[in-house]
């Protein structure tokens, strides 16, 4: 079977990661992906396993570039200063690839049958309470602890994609002062 030139699993990918920030992640289909990339919907099915496998792909790569933007921003820091920095690439990671990120909230239902799509969620939140040693929480409180973060961050993030702050008031600053009124309540518990 020819496969069209210059088509392959990773244009296929990129390809769907463009429709998804541009759409949202439901209207990702595969006549949608199959129109952007001007060919026939079966040439797809040399690339991925369907819309199945799409969405894991797609998953999978937002959690590895989520994972990675995270990394890059704490490299150098430490305590608050990683955490503000880990927030705030957080939130510019779902204002760039909002698509991207709803695969990544996918993941969360795959993640109890795909081994690798779990490991990698455990890896992040592993990085995560890496960056919350220099507060010298107790295990338990570190996973309470990142979940907020998490909460902090994804609430945020959906509030400001769905035009909830439509106020003429800094949105940086706002989550600026949320993150380090977090940051100040975990000093003090």
């Amino acid at each position: 079977m020819a496969y069209r030139q210059g088509l392959d699993k990773q244009s296929v990918l990129l390809a769907a990661v463009e429709l998804a920030d541009q759409v949202g992640i439901e209207q990702v289909t595969l006549a949608a992906l199959a129109e952007k990339l001007n060919v026939k919907t079966p040439s797809l099915y040399n690339h991925i396993k369907g819309l199945p496998g799409l969405r894991r792909a797609l998953a999978l790569h937002g959690l590895v570039q989520l994972k990675e933007t995270l990394k890059e921003s704490v490299v150098g820091k430490s305590g608050d200063d990683a955490l503000m920095a880990a927030g705030l690439a957080y939130l510019a990671f779902v204002r760039r690839h909002p698509g991207l990120y709803e695969a990544t909230l996918i993941a969360n239902d795959m993640a109890a049958t795909d081994a690798e799509l779990q490991e990698l969620a455990t890896s992040i939140v592993s990085l995560m309470l890496r960056m919350l040693e220099a507060l010298q929480l107790e295990p338990e409180a570190a996973l309470h602890t990142v979940r907020g973060f998490r909460s902090i961050v994804h609430g945020f993030a959906t509030l400001e994609g769905r035009y909830g702050f439509r106020m003429a008031l800094d949105r940086d600053e706002s989550f600026h002062r949320l993150l380090s009124t977090y940051l100040k309540g975990l000093r003090s518990s």
